[in-house]
């Protein structure tokens, strides 16, 4: 990989088995603090009805994936339900310069990459459900995927939970407020350590 951002950011990663509420969890902490920056990946996934390019993701073809891929323009990228995710580098080069904090709603596999790329700039917290059981609820209530999905989801959920240990914090998402409350907390926290480092 080519030279790394500048650090004068840090990089937020929030992991979930899908369905988790991660992505619920990163617009409350956005709205707290307007140096908070949501990332915004690249994917070769299909837009969901509510899904706004630019906002919610960069929408590529395979091709136009790829090319990015081998143009060196991604921070790092993986395969995930058959569809690939990747972090534009001139995005979040652009965010460390402006000294925002940028939040990352990826999987363990991406958390991984960016933390050798960004190393100490990195803090990762993984949120679980209260349980498997409630996670399946989670999918269903969803709506967005039918039964062989939810089933693929709930078998990949279980490996990605075992993940979990290799995290900087892990916390349980069983009642949002206080989940929000204490990941920002964790946040503030380590922010606070890294820079007297």
């Amino acid at each position: 990989m080519s030279k790394k951002p500048s650090k004068k950011g840090f990089a937020i990663i929030l992991s979930s088995p899908s369905g988790g509420g991660k992505s619920s969890l990163a617009k409350a902490l956005i709205s707290m603090n307007s140096k908070l920056i949501m990332s915004i990946s690249a994917t070769t996934r299909k837009p969901r009805p509510n899904d706004i390019e630019g906002i919610n993701y960069f929408f590529k073809s395979r091709d136009e994936f790829m090319k990015m891929v081998n143009n060196g323009e991604l921070l790092e990228y993986s395969e995930i339900y058959d569809n690939l995710y990747g972090i534009p580098r001139e995005f979040i080069e652009l965010q460390f310069n402006q000294a925002n904090n940028v939040l990352f709603d990826i999987d363990s596999q991406g958390a991984y990459k960016l933390k050798n790329i960004l190393s100490n700039s990195v803090i990762s917290i993984f949120i679980l459900p209260p349980s498997l059981q409630e996670l399946r609820n989670r999918l269903v209530l969803r709506n967005q995927d039918d039964q062989k999905e939810i089933d693929r989801r709930m078998n990949l959920a279980a490996i990605e939970i075992a993940e979990a240990k290799n995290y900087d914090y892990v916390v349980i998402n069983d009642d949002f407020s206080k989940t929000v409350n204490q990941i920002y907390n964790l946040i503030t926290k380590e922010m606070t350590k890294k820079r007297g480092v």
